[in-house]
């Protein structure tokens, strides 16, 4: 039995190996990326400190500061994607629908930075749904099962082989194993 456990383990991890290559590259190598977002301003800016840590400034203020940052192109509140409130830094980060981010001192209203965001773009990579909505569902979840899957037959594929070379080794002194 365990000749053709084995040999049916090899078949299947090959198989489904190849069938989740694509897939499996991306989510590994936008997972990287992810890993050093904090230390690659490149991927994430870093976050600036404002100068007090209770917001104090409206949102009518905020949207009049981000419509006056060019790259983030802000007309109105249809154009940010999403506000990041920080009081123990004392700043609020505006990100665009176009992911540039401004960071303003949540108090006095100035703008401490402006610069492109990629997580944003790396996790949806990273999770499918960049591709499309239906590639999240139907492409990268079963490849996350079948790779779960190669776990498994892999895990047999270790299991015979140890086992066949232990009792290989235990022939060779002479000696039954247990």
């Amino acid at each position: 039995m365990s000749g053709k456990l084995r040999q049916f383990s090899r078949h299947i991890h090959l198989w489904l190996a190849l069938a989740i290559l694509v897939p499996s590259v991306i989510v590994i190598g936008s997972g990287i990326l992810l890993q050093v977002k904090k230390q690659s301003d490149w991927i994430q800016p870093p976050t600036q400190k404002g100068q007090s840590t209770a917001p104090g400034i409206s949102f009518e203020r905020i949207l009049e500061v981000a419509a006056s940052v060019e790259p983030l192109n802000v007309s109105g509140w249809q154009d940010i994607d999403r506000l990041d409130v920080r009081p123990d830094k004392g700043l609020i980060k505006v990100q665009a629908v176009n992911h540039w981010e401004a960071q303003i001192d949540a108090q006095t209203g100035a703008l401490l930075q402006v610069a492109y965001r990629r997580s944003d773009i790396i996790e949806s990579i990273h999770d499918g749904s960049w591709f499309a909505d239906a590639a999240k569902l139907w492409l990268f979840l079963p490849a996350a099962i079948l790779l779960f899957i190669m776990w498994c037959t892999g895990t047999v594929l270790m299991y015979t082989t140890l086992k066949s070379k232990y009792k290989k080794q235990h022939a060779r002194r002479g000696r039954t194993p247990l």
